[in-house]
């Protein structure tokens, strides 16, 4: 017995050594090919020991650009002060709340807000673990290695978002003052309550998977998820705080003087005396992606922030579109909500990004050839960081050449708190614009409005601004 269990083992063994050197490995041929194509001399080890000790960035820096930077723009809008997400994924709530002062200190010409990010962070934290719950409910009859059912279990909550989810929180939850309700240590550092509410609702959602399988009615599906969600609030209300219902607030100017006498708000009253309207309905979304046909609207299913909310919709459009968009707006006073790949050639010590920053491709004697579309179907690049478009610098015929955003890392971070972009890096690494209605050409409404194509969120270019 003993003796056919060892020969069993060694035959596994055997097949599993045999499996493991099939073609494609490399080979002992292969690997002296490759070592014979390196250098080792002169110039080459002299880079060796320089990267041994200092960091790519530093290594290949073009200073030819590394002089004062042009920080005159034509077209700008009105400065208000900069914020700071801190260690949080929440870039998208800073660019449209940035958007939405921007806006109300634009009508009234004299008067300031700013809105609290983490009351709207609440709502947001707590809608999307409604969305998970009851997409897994939606999906319980399906097998646990199904891709939607991967989905909300692989990505139960985030603190990143879109455009959208402003739209659909604010017009459902209203806004409130920051003075009413502050930032809380967990608001900006995110990382370890969204852990353990991501496990609390993995959790959850098996449990529900198995009421599911089992035939229970949808009131019972029901209760069970309103218990679950009561949890989940109370963590928040632990580490947030609880929303406020009912404040009292006065208006300010821009020298920070009460503008008459304070007023009682709920948060829905103070939401339409700020913004005016519901949000919903007023402006598109505008993506770069040179994948897929233009003038079409895409739209990506479960991407939202509230189960009963919008899925995130957008037309795709050619850089040209979106710049005159873009253009249009600035020069009627409009901040923008935008989206960039912010890392890539970025020199964030000046704050400024430009596709000549760094010289890479000398340091290590190659090239990065991938065009856009590549860099995104390969996941090379997509959208990572949500700033606030504020300014463009055009020329004489009226082409931007260089571009300017709020950002939300604090202000002493780059340009006073802003980032300076060229038109070229832009053109590359601009994703998302969220441009108001009345800017938008017919042409391109009548494309936005039209029937979308569903895509699934899973593609590379679809994910949170964080």
């Amino acid at each position: 017995m003993r003796t056919t269990l060892l020969l069993t083992l060694m035959l596994g063994l055997t097949t599993s050594i045999t499996a493991q050197n099939k073609n494609g490995g490399i080979s002992e041929k292969m690997l002296r090919d490759i070592q014979q194509e390196q250098k080792a001399e002169g110039a080459e080890r002299a880079l060796m020991n320089a990267l041994a000790g200092n960091s790519i960035d530093d290594l290949s820096r073009n200073h030819s650009k590394a002089g004062a930077l042009d920080t005159y723009f034509s077209v700008e809008t009105k400065k208000q002060s900069i914020t700071d997400q801190q260690q949080s994924g929440r870039c998208w709530m800073f660019s449209g709340m940035n958007v939405l002062r921007g806006d109300y200190q634009r009508r009234t010409d004299s008067l300031s807000v700013s809105f609290s990010q983490a009351y709207l962070f609440f709502w947001d934290q707590l809608e999307k673990a409604n969305l998970m719950l009851q997409g897994v409910i939606d999906t319980g009859n399906k097998p646990i290695d199904d891709q939607r059912v991967q989905f909300f279990f692989h990505y139960p909550i985030s603190d990143g978002g879109t455009f959208c989810g402003i739209a659909d929180l604010a017009d459902k939850y209203g806004l409130v003052p920051s003075e009413v309700m502050p930032e809380t240590t967990a608001s900006d550092n995110t990382s370890r309550t969204r852990q353990l509410i991501a496990s609390k609702l993995r959790e959850y959602g098996l449990q529900l998977r198995d009421m599911v399988q089992k035939g229970k009615k949808d009131g019972a599906l029901e209760k069970a998820k309103t218990r679950m969600l009561s949890q989940i609030y109370h963590m928040l209300q632990f580490t947030i705080g609880q929303p406020v219902e009912k404040f009292t607030y006065a208006f300010r100017n821009s020298k920070g003087q009460a503008i008459g006498e304070p007023k009682e708000y709920t948060p829905l009253s103070f939401y339409k005396e700020v913004v005016g309207k519901p949000l919903n309905g007023t402006f598109i979304m505008a993506m770069n992606d040179p994948r897929r046909e233009y003038y079409k609207t895409y739209e990506v299913e479960y991407d939202r922030h509230t189960y009963d909310g919008h899925n995130w919709k957008y037309v795709n459009l050619p850089m040209d579109d979106i710049e005159q968009m873009a253009i249009a707006a600035l020069k009627d006073g409009r901040k923008l909500y935008s989206s960039y790949d912010v890392a890539k050639f970025l020199d964030r010590k000046r704050g400024y990004a430009d596709l000549e920053n760094f010289d890479y491709g000398s340091l290590f004697g190659t090239t990065f050839g991938m065009k856009k579309a590549d860099r995104i179907a390969t996941f090379d690049s997509g959208s990572t960081h949500a700033m606030t478009l504020t300014a463009v610098d055009l020329d004489s015929k009226g082409k931007a050449r260089k571009w300017k955003v709020e950002n939300s890392w604090g202000g002493s971070w780059g340009q006073q708190g802003c980032l300076i972009m060229t038109d070229e890096w832009f053109r590359e690494f601009m994703f998302r614009l969220v441009v108001p209605n009345e800017y938008v050409p017919e042409k391109i409404m009548k494309a936005f409005q039209s029937q979308p194509v569903m895509v699934m969120p899973e593609d590379p270019l679809f994910q949170l601004d964080e």
